[in-house]
């Protein structure tokens, strides 16, 4: 395929673990040489993109499109994707002696999460690349937003979900004319389903960082960030983790950035928190040093779907990022998930997914802990809304 570069300062792919260099202009999967990730280059020269020039662009994702890998502008698929909002959590922050606590809230994005950003874009380059059909395995909401862009792109779309997974996410599949395949397990079920299918190679498989663009979506949530708090980064992210694109598109986006003199290069960049479920946190145990790796770990479905992953394919990469940040991970119950969906609920009117009641659990634990103190800002990242999860939450909520 030839492709005349227009908008996008994409150069090529690498490998995450030893750089050697792939095409981007073709089907990518796992690196050849690794099987690991691969990863997006761009152009980063300092003045090579102007942060001036984004004060024109549209609120969208897109308005980083020059670090985005979408060549050719008209295959850019969207449903107005990104640009989602940051609020601050005052009434919570008051109440727990806190002076500066704020919420991306993610649930806002097309399709109720933030798997809308790295699915438009996975599904855009599949589109650019002469894709006819995609495949997911999905704990919920990345199949959900896989069928939704598939559908705007015309493009097949096949959907492996747990059949635990709650009605709402099922339904909406099939809405958008996805076939919906369920599978006894967890996503790694899911995934083994998936190569089954496929062996023949007619889907374009976009399971997580099997394939390098979901992640240059996600990553677009770390220019937000910055552009949206005038270019002074909050000194903790909360992030729920279960694949993990977030926790590292976010970190490729802050280095990306004072690469281009976005962000002093003098700028402290945010200690990144990698928050699971104690039902499934395979990162948790590793980073703490219980285990080796993930590799051999067994998880238990958790009211938060999303972070169901039991061996996540970017662990090396996540854990890169927590030491780089100074970072950590920690885990929660699903009795603390509730407490802390009702606490967002009830003092700042915010309907969350179950990772993000885990996100604020965590927070609070954090900061009895002291490893964060009163006076530092803490961004929470809500990934979804909590509408899909009423079957999971339902007469569960904490009341006082």
């Amino acid at each position: 395929m030839s492709l005349t570069i227009t908008s996008s300062r994409l150069t090529d792919l690498h490998c995450s673990r030893c750089g050697s260099i792939y095409n981007p202009l073709i089907r990518q999967t796992l690196s050849d040489c690794c099987q690991a990730p691969l990863l997006c280059q761009y152009v980063l020269e300092p003045g090579s993109v102007r942060k001036e020039d984004l004060l024109t662009r549209a609120k969208s994702l897109w308005r980083y499109e020059a670090l985005l890998p979408v060549i050719q502008p008209e295959n850019q698929i969207s449903l107005g994707e990104g640009y989602t909002p940051i609020l601050s959590l005052k009434r919570l922050a008051d109440h727990n002696d806190l002076r500066h606590l704020s919420v991306k809230d993610e649930g806002l994005n097309p399709t109720g999460s933030f798997k809308a950003r790295g699915l438009c874009m996975a599904i855009s380059k599949a589109k650019e690349n002469g894709e006819q059909a995609c495949i997911i395995p999905t704990a919920g909401n990345a199949g959900v937003a896989m069928a939704a862009y598939c559908a705007r792109a015309g493009l097949e779309a096949v959907v492996v979900m747990p059949r635990h997974t709650p009605d709402a996410f099922k339904e909406e599949c099939i809405g958008y004319n996805a076939q919906l395949i369920e599978v006894d397990g967890l996503i790694n079920d899911c995934a083994a389903k998936v190569q089954a299918l496929n062996q023949n190679g007619t889907y374009f498989d976009v399971s997580t960082l099997k394939e390098p663009y979901r992640l240059e979506g996600k990553k677009t949530m770390g220019f937000e960030i910055a552009e949206q708090l005038n270019w002074q980064l909050p000194d903790v992210i909360m992030y729920p983790t279960g694949g993990g694109t977030g926790l590292i598109g976010i970190w490729k986006a802050f280095h990306e950035m004072k690469a281009l003199g976005w962000l002093s290069k003098q700028q402290p960049l945010p200690r990144m928190v990698a928050v699971q479920a104690e039902n499934c946190a395979p990162i948790v145990d590793t980073y703490l040093g219980k285990q080796a790796n993930s590799k051999y770990y067994v998880g238990k479905p958790t009211l938060a779907n999303g972070l169901a992953v039991p061996r996540p394919i970017g662990e090396p990469l996540m854990l890169n990022v927590l030491r780089e940040s100074n970072g950590t991970a920690i885990a929660v119950s699903e009795n603390e998930m509730l407490e802390g969906l009702s606490e967002l609920a009830r003092y700042e009117g915010i309907f969350a997914a179950p990772e993000g009641g885990a996100i604020w659990v965590a927070t609070k634990k954090l900061l009895r802990q002291g490893w964060i103190q009163p006076h530092e800002h803490v961004l929470l990242l809500n990934t979804g809304s909590g509408q899909k999860y009423l079957d999971n939450i339902k007469g569960k909520w904490h009341r006082k």
